[in-house]
């Protein structure tokens, strides 16, 4: 079948900001302009969390700002609003919790909850295909990270581990229920080996028909593309679907840090162009297994969602496969996703929900992003002045 090939570019800022008001669009060069101030982040970031710890009134200075720009609501009732407004445009969403940080069994119990009703309402929405769960959600990250290092668990540890698993699997068989994806975060590599055994023993009892659950790929590790070629092969060998979410990473200075001050070489790439290259050939190698793996390219990299395009184009895969699939945060990258959707590709925005307290880490993260990571502010503030510029005349 021939496979309309539909020309897809970044610049045009009409299609990036068409769901943008004047006044949203410079709110955003408001606070894009604040985050493009490397010491005011670092204070900020640094203060913030203190201050609602202390509980001094400062929700009704961050909710207009950047928990607006960044998450789609406190409720899910809210979220439904944002949700509607993106699917008005062609844009679908990953629906996420973004509660972090609970360290006992009640609250995780909650957030478990939380995410199957997440799952339920998305089900009813069909512009909302994903919801998203972080595995440090449901259990202790101490948990983890002695699972990790594959020390032996005492008996109290081994039924908070069956426990988290249970909650786990609740969650797995409510998305397959529902007929809606189950992406799971990548978390901080020291733990991650567990929240991958997880993953992979999901997706072998519930991805046998469809793709139910996806795990998540950090490139800027160095290791990550064998475990995408190694994963891959044991879907083949299990006759199973694979769901990869692909991204560069979140953890960057954190885990080198760790690892100097551990004294063992750092899983990160050495530079840039490493996790580059290694980004784009998991790209590649997913896509050459299309019919097996369900990918998704999360990424802010225009290079990396354009590569995904020309791979579809030349080997003949529709732009509204059920297995291709691109997806950046809400709040950023609007030029990458709204072009793709214009031009009839499956693109969703990641939109986190919760209370604005209980969102402060994942906003405090998009902060440090957007100063330290190839001048993310400074790309937002030249497409924003470029729209608001185009819209005078």
């Amino acid at each position: 079948m021939e496979v309309e090939k539909q020309t897809v570019s970044f610049e045009n800022t009409e299609i990036a900001f068409i769901y943008k008001s004047n006044s949203e669009l410079k709110r955003a060069w408001w606070l894009f302009s604040l985050m493009n101030n490397n010491l005011l982040v670092k204070i900020g970031t640094r203060i913030t969390p203190k201050l609602f710890d202390i509980g001094l009134p400062i929700k009704g200075l961050v909710k207009p700002t950047i928990f607006s720009q960044f998450c789609g609501g406190e409720t899910m009732d809210e979220c439904a609003v944002t949700t509607k407004k993106l699917s008005d445009h062609g844009v679908e969403t990953i629906l996420d919790y973004g509660v972090e940080g609970k360290e006992n069994e009640e609250e995780f119990d909650k957030t478990a909850n939380e995410i199957s009703k997440a799952i339920v309402f998305a089900g009813y929405n069909h512009h909302i295909p994903f919801v998203s769960i972080k595995v440090t959600g449901i259990v202790r990250f101490a948990l983890l990270e002695k699972m990790h290092e594959r020390n032996d668990l005492n008996e109290n540890e081994m039924a908070e581990w069956q426990k988290a698993k249970d909650r786990f699997y609740s969650v797995c068989k409510t998305a397959n229920e529902n007929n809606v994806g189950l992406m799971v975060d990548a978390e901080e590599t020291w733990i991650q080996d567990p929240v991958d055994e997880l993953a992979m023993k999901m997706m072998a009892e519930f991805n046998k028909e469809k793709v139910v659950v996806y795990n998540t790929a950090q490139l800027y590790r160095t290791d990550r593309l064998a475990f995408v070629k190694r994963s891959i092969a044991e879907a083949k060998a299990g006759n199973f679907y694979l769901g990869f979410k692909l991204v560069r990473g979140a953890y960057m200075e954190k885990e080198r840090k760790r690892a100097q001050e551990l004294n063992y070489a750092s899983p990160i790439q050495p530079d840039k162009d490493s996790s580059d290259k290694d980004y784009n050939a998991a790209v590649t190698v997913c896509m050459e297994n299309i019919e097996r793996v369900s990918i998704c390219i999360a990424s802010h990299n225009d290079s990396s969602n354009l590569l995904g395009v020309e791979l579809a184009m030349k080997k003949g895969i529709a732009s509204t496969h059920p297995h291709l699939n691109f997806s950046q945060l809400y709040g950023m990258s609007d030029n990458i996703t709204f072009n793709l959707a214009h031009a009839g590709y499956n693109v969703s925005k990641y939109v986190p929900y919760g209370p604005v307290k209980d969102v402060v880490p994942y906003l405090m993260r998009r902060a440090q992003e957007n100063t330290s990571v190839g001048g993310m502010s400074s790309r937002e503030l030249m497409l924003i002045n470029k729209e608001l510029k185009r819209r005078k005349n």
